[in-house]
């Protein structure tokens, strides 16, 4: 386990819903069965933000995961994502991912890390050793932007990275020089740990540096995309890569807008017109897009060359 390394496109999944807010079992297996089979895509992450997770029920987590596990049938590996405030919670949750089936999971930082995580690194520490000694499964280290107040210092990230389970690391510090650091941090701890970006708005950037791939909610919509972007840098065609990041830019500033909050209503808003879901049902305190923003959604989506 120690040796293994996520790498490549790796979308997090959107959840779609009913009009009642109940799960759509079938929109669902829709969704993942098109990002199974999508080229490049090397893996999925469930019960993460894309997914609306901190609205989701335990049960509903492992609901969820079983639904993406019988559908995906081994084509691709999960990575479930452990959202908790607390320690003990987050042990469960990564108990429910091992028992489920999942290939790794993805740790988020409970909020009470803004408070002195930065300051307090023998936090994380203390919360991370409580996850790997409890479960053996691959983990993903979920990084927050610095402004955020829970996005961990390149030194934490180093001393993570020395955890025999930790295998990547997703890196959403929203900042390239950030970006860098970390990706330098990781890269002298002498471990095969995965930087995987979640830098949507900076991609072709972060690949350019040297990311070993992506963890993206936008992945959902355009993980093609995203797969045939990685491929292009991959092969130092940057000019094919320029010319891909260039149909990315328009839904990138469309789904990144202020308020940075709708960004994955925008997202499922973008499936519908698709026709890849019924419905872009969100549940509260999420709200619909307006009617001028889905305008804009179809219109940068056709200028990405998606929709006709």
């Amino acid at each position: 386990m120690g040796h293994m390394r996520f790498k490549g496109v790796i979308p997090a999944n959107l959840l779609p819903f009913r009009a009642d807010l109940s799960i759509d079992e079938a929109a669902y297996r829709r969704h993942l069965s098109w990002l199974a089979n999508t080229k490049g895509v090397t893996g999925i992450t469930v019960n993460g933000h894309a997914a609306e997770v901190s609205s989701l029920s335990r049960e509903e987590r492992r609901h969820a995961l079983a639904i993406a596990l019988d559908e995906v049938a081994g084509k691709v590996p999960l990575i479930s994502g452990i959202y908790a405030d607390g320690t003990q919670e987050a042990v469960e949750l990564a108990r429910d991912a091992k028992a489920g089936g999942a290939a790794g999971i993805l740790v988020f930082p409970p909020t009470l890390f803004m408070w002195g995580a930065q300051v307090k690194p023998e936090m994380v520490l203390r919360h991370f050793t409580a996850i790997a000694d409890a479960v053996d499964l691959p983990i993903v280290v979920f990084e927050y932007p610095p402004a955020s107040g829970i996005g961990y210092s390149p030194e934490t990230l180093a001393l993570l990275a020395k955890f025999p389970s930790v295998v990547g690391v997703k890196d959403w510090s929203n900042d390239i020089v950030a970006f860098e650091q970390n990706l330098r941090a990781i890269r002298q701890s002498g471990r095969p740990v995965a930087m995987l970006s979640s830098f949507t708005m900076s991609l072709f950037a972060t690949f350019v540096l040297g990311a070993d791939g992506c963890i993206s909610g936008m992945g959902s919509v355009v993980a093609d995309l995203q797969a045939e972007l990685f491929e292009a840098v991959q092969q130092k065609d940057l000019d094919r890569a320029r010319a891909i990041n260039d149909r990315l830019d328009p839904l990138v500033r469309v789904f990144y807008a202020p308020p940075f909050v709708d960004m994955h209503n925008r997202m499922k808003e973008a499936l519908a017109l698709l026709g890849r879901i019924p419905a872009a049902h969100v549940r509260p305190p999420l709200t619909p897009v307006s009617d001028e923003e889905r305008a804009r959604i179809r219109l940068a989506l056709k200028a990405a060359g998606l929709l006709q």
